[in-house]
């Protein structure tokens, strides 16, 4: 007998504003039920197919490890996969952007100062455009975990934000993605906030055939943006 199971309309495993855990959502979550905001043709229209997001935005930034005088330290890693829509059929000209602190676990930012090294040669910053099977492939160093002031000798996961861009600005759609065999996302209160079976979506895969000998450890990740297969999505931004 086979298993007939629900279709997921919306939303699967998307974490809740509110998450007692992880302490700024008790600051930031609403207090009010939410309201439902109509777009115009403004908030729903881009700049299109056929290389128009790269003409735009600029030429891609796909190696992490290329981009200043020196090879950035740490451990070298090619992160590549799909943008899938609910039917598994490939996304094409979606903007993907990452943003990752360094192998130190050290961000390039104003706001991270706690004691580890900045690397002169790693700013933790691409982006590229979703080729027409939907595949994306960045070149990076795998991030450290690093310290957060949510509880005592809270640490974060070693994590790679991504952001991606639909037809429009306005349709953007953030998440993270884990690396396996991590002992930190079983105890993170952000990880934590989506519900299991969903969190193993946010885990990357070791893949062999994408393991560059003598340069660099492959990772998959495919972003599903609806369905029942969904990728679990934040509402907002968490460092």
């Amino acid at each position: 007998m086979t298993d007939v199971l629900a279709y997921a309309r919306d939303d699967a495993g998307t974490p809740p504003s509110l998450v007692p855990d992880y302490g700024s959502t008790l600051l930031r979550a609403p207090r009010q039920p939410l309201l439902r905001v109509p777009q115009t043709l403004t908030e729903t229209t881009g700049p299109g197919p056929g290389g128009a997001w790269e003409r735009l935005m600029g030429a891609s930034l796909a190696d992490l490890t290329t981009q200043h005088g020196g090879a950035p330290i740490g451990q070298r890693i090619v992160v590549s996969g799909r943008v899938l829509d609910e039917d598994g059929r490939p996304v094409p000209d979606t903007v993907m952007e990452i943003w990752q602190a360094n192998a130190a676990g050290r961000y390039v930012h104003v706001r991270d100062q706690w004691d580890a090294p900045l690397d002169p040669n790693f700013t933790g910053a691409g982006r590229v455009v979703t080729d027409a099977e939907g595949r994306y492939r960045f070149v990076t160093v795998r991030p450290g975990a690093y310290p957060w002031g949510n509880h005592r000798n809270a640490w974060r996961p070693a994590h790679i934000h991504l952001s991606l861009l639909g037809p429009a600005f306005a349709t953007r759609l953030v998440t993270q993605l884990y690396f396996p065999d991590d002992p930190l996302i079983e105890i993170d209160p952000i990880a934590n906030a989506v519900p299991m079976p969903y969190r193993q979506r946010l885990v990357s895969r070791f893949d062999m055939a994408t393991t560059e000998p003598n340069r660099a450890l492959g990772y998959l990740f495919d972003v599903v943006l609806k369905g029942r297969d969904q990728t679990p999505f934040e509402d907002d931004h968490h460092d």
